[in-house]
């Protein structure tokens, strides 16, 4: 019988699957910071903004509803007590007097129109709260057409009763009948949070900065270059991740140094009997058959180089300033030497830091791999962004686009249609990106414009 069992989804951790929950369709992510300085900041500004906002709302409508409603009662009792009065007044000439006692009395201006009508409604605005308010308190005391305006007015509100003889106006200050000292927490809340926040920038950027040395000096030794002044701080993990890297470093430099001083004395050991194999044969006279064996020392005493080179890497030499312009020419020139049509293209003018030997080197090896297979050879550097871009194309057979990997393997020989070194170790490219890869870029195989194999260079400026 077959397995019908669905097979369960892996299960995500914890926190992937709160921040699906958040955000399923993976917007926020887009707009999340990268930087360090930049997440630390949100992670201690976020909840203090959140909960600033969340205390500022519940605050402001707790203490706004309330003091306005109470306000609003107290309003609409004066209002009340006037109508009361008002409805007393028998004779209109008493009227002036009415609304002068409502204004020392109750600081009320009062205005009292015989024969007009209420106008029409006014929008109370977003925040109608306050009209609303007055209204329901109004028309709980007083049993007559009721007119509200909490708009027009910076200072004051504007209340209108209809009566049977008129309209009765009435012209509170807006400070009887709302919060005005709003204002006061909303100053403290902002206040508190700018201060907060200098805080926290000052703070973080003290824990950031040693972070932000470490992955510089991180980046200078994949580079290959030195880091004399740097040196550990920060927090303990910080520092114990700066000092393993210094450790790193050192236990590498040693191993470089064994490495080179092992490979000098291998180079020099096997160099002693060729010598004296080369003199020898230069005893013998000449003949075909020795004529062969010169070839054959010779053959074995360049393989014994291309193979200490490879083995020996960028030797521990220093990086320096170069005119990649200047550096390129001289290449070209001593490529020229030797009969090939090569032509150089440059932008303008590039200082590049690298290891001037190693990156010779490189170049030098494909700029032969190209001239042992073409007619003519096209030496190109420009500059994109960040990045050195140097081309070397030919107009060879090329290689195929499955092989072009296959060529950067030490020791690798491709088909009878492009050998990279038909007498050679096959060693050159295997070298070539080890030098770019060994200066934080790397090496890609393209097909050239000119119809054959585009070598592309890729260094850190």
């Amino acid at each position: 019988m077959a397995d019908t069992t669905i097979p369960r989804p892996p299960a995500r951790k914890p926190l992937r699957r709160m921040l699906a929950a958040i955000d399923p369709s993976g917007l926020l992510r887009g707009w999340t910071p990268h930087g360090l300085f930049a997440r630390s900041l949100i992670i201690v500004i976020a909840p203090i903004l959140l909960l600033q906002i969340v205390a500022a709302f519940v605050f402001l409508d707790r203490h706004w509803e309330k003091v306005t409603r109470g306000l609003a009662y107290m309003a609409a009792n004066d209002m009340g007590l006037v109508m009361t009065l008002y409805d007393r007044i028998d004779d209109e000439r008493d009227y002036e007097a009415f609304s002068d006692m409502i204004g020392r009395n109750l600081e009320i201006q009062i205005a009292i129109w015989p024969g007009e009508r209420l106008p029409p409604e006014v929008n109370p605005g977003l925040f109608p709260i306050l009209h609303d308010t007055l209204v329901a308190e109004l028309g709980s005391r007083i049993d007559r057409p009721i007119w509200v305006d909490t708009v027009t007015y910076e200072k004051y509100v504007d209340v209108r009763i209809q009566d049977t003889g008129g309209v009765v106006r009435a012209l509170f200050l807006r400070s009887r009948v709302s919060a005005t000292n709003s204002h006061i927490f909303i100053s403290w809340m902002v206040g508190t949070s700018l201060i907060l926040l200098l805080v926290a920038v000052l703070f973080l950027r003290g824990q950031v900065r040693p972070i932000q040395r470490l992955a510089h000096a991180a980046e200078a030794f994949g580079l290959g270059r030195d880091m004399p002044d740097f040196k550990p701080s920060g927090a303990t993990e910080v520092r114990r991740a700066a000092q393993a890297l210094i450790l790193m470093r050192d236990r590498l430099a040693r191993q470089i140094q064994q490495r080179t001083a092992m490979l000098a004395g291998v180079s020099h050991d096997l160099k002693t009997p060729l010598t004296r194999f080369k003199l020898q044969l230069a005893m013998m006279g000449d003949s075909p058959e020795i004529e062969e064996l010169r070839q054959d020392v010779t053959d074995m005493e360049r393989l014994l180089d291309e193979y200490l080179s490879f083995a020996r890497g960028q030797g521990g030499e220093a990086a320096s300033m170069i005119d990649l312009e200047a550096f390129l020419e001289d290449i070209r020139v001593n490529a020229a030497r030797k009969g090939t049509d090569i032509a150089l293209d440059m932008d303008g003018p590039i200082d590049l830091r690298v290891r001037p030997a190693a990156l010779k080197r490189c170049i030098t090896n494909l700029v032969e791999n190209a001239t042992g297979h073409a007619t003519h050879v096209r030496l190109a550097a420009q500059v994109h962004g960040s990045t050195v871009t140097i081309t070397v194309d030919d107009d060879g057979p090329g290689i195929p686009p499955d092989q072009m990997e296959d060529a950067f393997r030490p020791f690798h020989r491709l088909d009878p249609a492009r050998n990279q070194n038909r007498s050679g170790s096959g060693l050159g490219l295997a070298i070539a990106r080890d030098v770019a890869r060994g200066h934080g870029g790397d090496i890609l195989l393209l097909e050239s414009p000119l119809g054959g194999l585009r070598a592309l260079i890729q260094l850190p400026i």
